[in-house]
C-alpha cells in the first residue's frame, strides 16, 4: 500500500513538473496538464492580440503575431506564474468595403471594432470560467487598444465578486513604444511608423528561418510615400540587435505594469 501511495505521488508531481517545464502555451498542453499547472500556482492567463497586415515589400505579413507569441512567451516564463492563451491573430485594420488603412493591400485581415471586441472579451470569459485568477489582456498592435480596455473592464465587472481579476495591460503597447522613441532618438535614427525600422529590427531578431524579412527590397519600402508602398519610414538602419533591446523594453513594461495592477487588487 506504502508502495502505491509513493507511486501515486510520484505520478502527481511528474505530471505538474511537465506542465510547469513543457510550454507556456496552453495550445501545446493538454487540459489534464494545464489543469495541474494551475494547480502549482499558475493562476494567472495572458491573452494577447497580434495581427495580421501588410507591411510593404520587405517584411512579412506575420510580423505582429510572431512579436506578441514572443512577447507573451517572455512574459509567461518570467512572471513564473501565468500561461499563454493562442495569439489571437486578427485585430482592426481598416475597412474591407472602402479599403482602408491596410486593407489597401492585399493579404490584410480586418476585424470590425464589435467582433474584435468580441472576440476578446469571450476569451477572457473562457479563462475565467477555467479558473485562472488574473487575466491580462494587451495588444501588439495599435488599433484595437480601446477595444481590448473595454473587454477587460466589461469581464472584471461580471466576474470580480467570484475572485477573478482581469486587467488591461497598456504599458506594453504605449510606454514600450515610448521607450523605442527615446532609444531610436538618442542613436539620432529617424524612427518613422508602419514598418519601419522599430518593427523591422524585432521581426529581424525573431526571424531565425531568415524568410520574414527581405533586405533587398528596403530601398523600395523607404522610397515612400506610405500610400504607395505600405511603409512609413526607412527600414534600412534596422538591426536584430536593436530588436532584442525593442521586445526587451515591451516584455519589461508589461511586467512592471501587471506587478503593479496586482499589488492594487
Amino acid at each position: 500500500m506504502q508502495r502505491l501511495l509513493t507511486a501515486l505521488v510520484f505520478v502527481f508531481i511528474a505530471s505538474i513538473a511537465s506542465a510547469q517545464t513543457r510550454s507556456v502555451f496552453i495550445e501545446d498542453l493538454t487540459s489534464y496538464e494545464i489543469r495541474d499547472a494551475m494547480a502549482a500556482g499558475k493562476t494567472s492567463a495572458i491573452i494577447f492580440a497580434g495581427g495580421l497586415e501588410q507591411n510593404g515589400p520587405h517584411m512579412a505579413l506575420i510580423k505582429h503575431n510572431v512579436i506578441a507569441r514572443y512577447v507573451a512567451g517572455q512574459i509567461a516564463e518570467r512572471m513564473g506564474n501565468a500561461l499563454v492563451y493562442p495569439i489571437m491573430p486578427f485585430s482592426p485594420a481598416g475597412d474591407p468595403i472602402a479599403k482602408t488603412g491596410h486593407m489597401r493591400f492585399p493579404g490584410t485581415v480586418s476585424l470590425s471594432s464589435e467582433v474584435f471586441l468580441g472576440v476578446m472579451r469571450q476569451t477572457a470569459q473562457s479563462a475565467a470560467a477555467a479558473g485562472f485568477k488574473n487575466i491580462f489582456l494587451m495588444g501588439e498592435h495599435g488599433q484595437g487598444q480601446s477595444e481590448i480596455r473595454v473587454a477587460a473592464e466589461s469581464v472584471d465587472a461580471d466576474w470580480r465578486a467570484k475572485g477573478v481579476r482581469v486587467y488591461y495591460v497598456s504599458d506594453v503597447n504605449t510606454k514600450a513604444g515610448q521607450q523605442i522613441s527615446a532609444y531610436l532618438k538618442e542613436k539620432n535614427i529617424v524612427a518613422g511608423g508602419h514598418a519601419a525600422v522599430a518593427e523591422t529590427s524585432q521581426v529581424m531578431f525573431l526571424d531565425q528561418g531568415k524568410t520574414l524579412i527581405h533586405a533587398d527590397k528596403f530601398a523600395v519600402s523607404a522610397a515612400g510615400p506610405e500610400t504607395t508602398t505600405g511603409v512609413g519610414g526607412n527600414p534600412g538602419p534596422a538591426t536584430a540587435e536593436m530588436g532584442k533591446q525593442f521586445l526587451e523594453f515591451k516584455v519589461s513594461s508589461a511586467i512592471d505594469q501587471m506587478k503593479t495592477l496586482m499589488a492594487q487588487k
